[in-house]
């Protein structure tokens, strides 16, 4: 063993003196190795110090000029004297020294490096495959995964590993019946714990799936089933809809329905639009009931404070109002007060159909009864609807 001697007491400061670099004549003032790093950053020194082989904690292939990195080349020369079997088993021993310090990517490196040389040892390469298919497990990198693990098994058909990573890999892709099928490949050569649990975890999985599957194709029967019963209930009350080119936004989403959705003798439900042409203005209401009348409508719409009833509104009630509808031709029909909203919309003669699925019910005051109508456009309202296009 070599022994340095470390100088003590009142001599050290002499003897560093001593050692210490003074440069003569000619001479840097810094020694060559330490110059280089003078005027440079810790950052700096640290990129330097990684470019020479022994400091290297990340691979530096250039001269730090874009050139050649001569003394990684003289390494890399090096890596590849000896036999093929060497040469690989050297190459997957510095992988597995990666995957060990869970630096995945420069495992993988080396175990594709260790797979180029081809050695031709069928036990040396399944290692090797099954060792890259490890780092693209956890690398994320599932389909590639799977494949290593299907060459390891085309050398051994019973690696119990082989089937547990590409069943892993498998399941991380939602191919659950793949996963299955090389889960049980595998515990069909014997017992295999690790294999038997990711087998209950794929099977509970794809049982999650199926009872998803199940239950969304239940609602989509059920939501058939509700509809055809909706249509049928319409037309057995001879109840029409025509499609506006542009619906008010304000009905877009509202929906006619039966008050009990798998009875089609139920109440019909919808929303209504009550619209005052006179002053430009409308009310919604986004459910009444068929068998509700403009008069009900109307007392529950104009329950407003005193002050509503302005100069504007001052022939806005109850009693002072009168009703109409729109008719299937482009007409307009004067409508009771008190009689239910189904009786106008069942009647075969004038038709008088729904908007969009939504009621739609013109109110203007009696002073204005006469002379409004007779301002409609017929020809407007037609060109209004969808089927007119």
């Amino acid at each position: 063993m070599v022994q340095i001697e470390i100088p003590k007491g009142e001599n050290y400061g002499a003897e560093w003196e001593r050692r210490k670099y003074v440069p003569k004549d000619g001479e840097p003032e810094l020694p060559p190795q330490i110059a280089q790093f003078a005027n440079k950053g810790a950052d700096e020194v640290m990129q330097e110090l990684n470019r020479l082989p022994f400091f290297m904690t990340k691979l530096d292939e250039t001269d730090g000029e874009g050139g050649e990195n001569t003394e990684l080349e003289a390494l890399k020369s090096l890596a590849y004297e000896g036999e093929p079997e060497e040469i690989a088993t050297n190459f997957k021993n510095q992988g597995n020294d990666c995957f060990k310090a869970k630096q995945y990517k420069n495992a993988l490196i080396y175990y594709t490096k260790g797979l180029e040389v081809d050695c031709g040892v069928d036990e040396l390469n399944k290692a090797l495959y099954l060792n890259r298919a490890a780092c693209n497990l956890d690398l994320r990198n599932y389909r590639r995964c799977i494949e290593d693990c299907k060459k390891a098994l085309l050398i051994d058909e019973k690696n119990a590993k082989a089937c547990f990573r590409s069943g892993k890999a498998f399941l991380a892709i939602d191919r659950l019946d793949e996963a299955k099928q090389i889960l049980e490949y595998g515990l069909g050569f014997g017992e295999n714990a690790d294999l038997k649990i990711l087998l209950d975890k794929v099977e509970k999985k794809i049982a999650e799936v199926q009872e998803q599957k199940s239950k969304k194709e239940h609602q989509l029967k059920e939501q058939q089933m509700k509809q055809e019963i909706l249509t049928t209930s319409m037309k057995l009350r001879h109840i029409e809809v025509v499609k506006s080119i542009n619906p008010p936004e304000i009905i877009k989403e509202a929906k006619i329905r039966l008050e009990d959705p798998m009875d089609y003798q139920s109440q019909l439900i919808f929303p209504a639009l009550i619209l005052y042409p006179t002053i430009d203005e409308f009310d919604f209401i986004a459910e009444v009931s068929e068998l509700s009348t403009p008069l009900e409508i109307l007392e529950l719409i104009l329950n407003r404070p005193k002050e509503w009833f302005d100069e504007k509104h001052k022939e806005f009630h109850v009693k002072t109002l009168v009703c109409f509808m729109e008719t299937i031709s482009g007409g307009l029909v004067k409508i009771g007060k008190k009689i239910e909203i189904n009786q106008a919309l069942m009647k075969d003669t004038p038709k008088v159909p729904l908007f969009d699925g939504a009621l739609k019910l013109y109110v203007v005051p009696k002073s204005e009864a006469d002379s409004w109508p007779s301002q409609w456009n017929k020809f407007a309202a037609l060109q209004a609807r969808k089927e007119l296009q």
